[in-house]
């Protein structure tokens, strides 16, 4: 699916993005790293296409506008790794308290958040209750691992996480000419071995094989190796739906 251009506020004159605020418009602010590893058959860009991707599937369906992509955030995990952007939580925090409240300060109310980050999950919470305690405006947020989780059943890997067969199958989908499939191997580092535990564990990802859970011999957890488009398109398909059937409850009757 192709880019919806009218939906993009970058693409509107200042008048053009006035009108459709002054409307009423519910307005989405994509989160997708432009700079983050994905291993070594996928572009560093592989979060910025899809959260481009999934909100051209909701614009196709909704009349929203779709804000500049929120495009640098809070990666711990990749910092390390050549090419990866990373800011502090404080750093993302800030950044995403400027983008949003300027919008609300421009008259949008109806605002919904696209995050299709893990770690960026926090941070985001932190700052969009923040601000509905100081506007009244209640922001949405969709992240992306509770997004498309049927169409994820037909996945065949054992565990995933990133530029894991799930995120591959997407962008062969998305952009099949930036994906290196030659390149793309079975990689579960030492995460099949870890223990199961209630608790929450910070992980970063490492190619040192002595770094228990933390290991990733290629920056992957999964096995891309298993990626098609056709897989990709059932799940990029089940995201979007559900997008689309949030926003319409949440800003029902009209949204």
């Amino acid at each position: 699916m192709g880019e919806i251009e009218e939906a993009w506020l970058e693409n509107l004159t200042w008048p053009e993005a006035a009108r459709r605020i002054e409307d009423g418009a519910t307005v989405l602010v994509p989160i997708g790293a432009v700079a983050k590893e994905h291993g070594h058959h996928l572009p560093l860009k592989t979060d910025y296409l899809l959260a481009r991707a999934l909100c051209n599937r909701v614009a196709a369906q909704l009349p929203v506008l779709i804000a500049p992509v929120v495009c640098f955030g809070y990666y711990p995990a990749f910092r390390h790794y050549p090419g990866s952007q990373h800011l502090s939580s404080d750093g993302f925090q800030i950044l995403l308290h400027e983008i949003l409240n300027g919008l609300i300060a421009q008259g949008v109310l109806r605002l919904a958040v696209v995050n299709t980050g893990v770690s960026t999950e926090a941070p985001l919470r932190i700052v969009v209750r923040d601000l509905y305690e100081e506007t009244g405006v209640r922001i949405h947020t969709a992240d992306i691992r509770a997004l498309g989780r049927g169409a994820g059943a037909g996945l065949t890997q054992k565990l995933g996480g990133h530029g894991d067969e799930s995120e591959t199958s997407m962008i062969l989908r998305i952009a099949p000419e930036l994906v290196q499939m030659d390149r793309a191997v079975e990689d579960y580092g030492n995460a099949r071995e870890s223990a199961e535990t209630v608790f929450y564990q910070p992980t970063v990802f490492s190619g040192d094989p002595t770094s228990g859970a933390d290991f990733s011999a290629t920056g992957v957890r999964g096995d891309p190796s298993l990626a098609t488009a056709e897989k990709g398109e059932a799940i990029l398909a089940a995201m979007a739906g559900e997008l689309v059937d949030g926003l319409r409850t949440v800003f029902a009757p009209d949204g």
